[in-house]
């Protein structure tokens, strides 16, 4: 993901998986602190869990995203990210 790129908040239908590859990038659960993660970092979000993934501002991130249909849908997408909420 590029830093420019703008942050949706997400809740997958099931679990997401997130295998960091490349970079630095951040993820924060719904009312949790925001979390940096780094190549070789995994991450699991449970089933309807709000949150959101990404680049860092100056820094982009390649990760491997996992999660299953359930219905025909992956994920339900929910409001972007403001900048403050974003750069921490």
């Amino acid at each position: 993901m590029n830093p420019a790129l703008g942050k949706h908040g997400t809740a997958t239908r099931l679990r997401q998986t997130l295998i960091v590859t490349a970079g630095c990038g951040r993820v924060q659960r719904w009312g949790g602190p925001i979390e940096e993660i780094r190549p070789g970092d995994v991450i699991w979000f449970e089933p309807g869990e709000k949150h959101w993934h990404g680049a860092t501002p100056t820094t982009a991130v390649t990760y491997i995203a996992i999660q299953e249909q359930l219905d025909g849908k992956a994920v339900d997408w929910m409001e972007p990210e403001s900048s403050k909420h974003y750069q921490g």
